[in-house]
């Protein structure tokens, strides 16, 4: 019995949490808080996905609008910034913290964030690294980028955690999603490159697993340009260093190409970034920078299209 009552107290002193979705990354998230200890109420559209997690202790709410109304903290993982808003639509949010984890666009984020709070509720917006299986594991590397309002951070900081590790990024609601899409976007550039390389020896008496060990360690060793590329940005000095220049990687590329054509597959992976190279050098860029005005070139062209839209 004092067993039991030491229990109940320790539960009680937990943050009742109220997790909306509960598709593979929902229902991650919602075993780990229980298993924190911290009370917790399900819903999910298709209300079969709830029975497991009810077996494991959680209050499965008959609708959106009772879960949110059992506890202070709403966590939201969605489809789409549609479904949040389909979802929370007819819900009370007035004096609710709101972490919408759903996968959106900065826009969205920004304009969900001004949507809460004129509903009433506090807002944070968040991006998930991780997938599924690394919730809940320690040393799995998996963390949730987190933006909106500094004060609600800290306040749940800890019951955030009980998933993934947090980082907040910043006041603006946005910039979570933002983070989040920058460093996928990276991720997929090294998936594109990958399966270049791949693909250039699919169809040659060579191992695909001889070449990953060295393809991965390759891509590592490079990675360690990343942050160069980001303090010659802040400083504007794209020459000072420079061990491999943007003339002579640009006199490669022929090579890259050809060889491509001789093994048969397609270049379209390599070809746009080879050509934002040539159009680099060719607008004026200099021989002996590196590849970081590219990302000017990028921006420039996102800035010519909004102008023209």
């Amino acid at each position: 019995m004092a067993q039991n009552t030491v229990e109940a107290a320790h539960t009680a002193a937990k943050t009742p949490v109220t997790l909306l979705g509960l598709g593979a990354m929902g229902t991650a998230l919602a075993r780990t808080w229980l298993a924190a200890g911290h009370p917790l109420t399900v819903w999910n559209r298709t209300p079969a996905r709830a029975e497991a997690l009810a077996a494991e202790g959680a209050k499965v709410a008959d609708s959106a609008a009772e879960a949110v109304a059992a506890s202070p903290l709403v966590v939201v993982c969605l489809l789409d910034d549609a479904s949040v808003g389909e979802v929370l639509d007819d819900t009370g949010l007035a004096g609710k913290d709101v972490a919408n984890l759903t996968t959106t666009t900065p826009a969205q984020a920004r304009a969900r964030a001004a949507w809460a709070t004129e509903r009433g509720a506090r807002y944070l917006d968040g991006g998930i690294m991780a997938v599924p299986p690394m919730i809940g594991v320690p040393g799995a590397g998996a963390y949730v980028f987190y933006s909106g309002s500094p004060e609600l951070f800290e306040r749940h900081r800890e019951t955030l955690a009980v998933p993934a590790g947090t980082t907040f990024v910043g006041a603006d609601a946005g910039f979570a999603a933002l983070y989040d899409m920058a460093l996928l976007g990276g991720m997929y550039g090294m998936f594109a490159g990958a399966a270049h390389a791949f693909a250039l020896i699919r169809d040659e008496d060579i191992d695909p697993t001889a070449l990953a060990p060295l393809l991965s360690e390759w891509i590592v060793a490079m990675c360690s340009s990343i942050p160069q590329t980001a303090e010659r940005l802040r400083s504007g000095d794209y020459t000072t260093g420079v061990v491999s220049n943007l003339g002579m990687q640009v006199a490669g590329t022929p090579t890259f190409l050809a060889t491509a054509e001789q093994q048969g597959i397609s270049p379209e992976l390599l070809s746009p970034f080879f050509a934002l190279m040539r159009q680099r050098l060719e607008e004026g860029g200099r021989d002996e920078e590196d590849l970081t005005g590219v990302i000017d070139l990028l921006a420039r062209t996102r800035g010519t299209a909004k102008a023209g839209a």
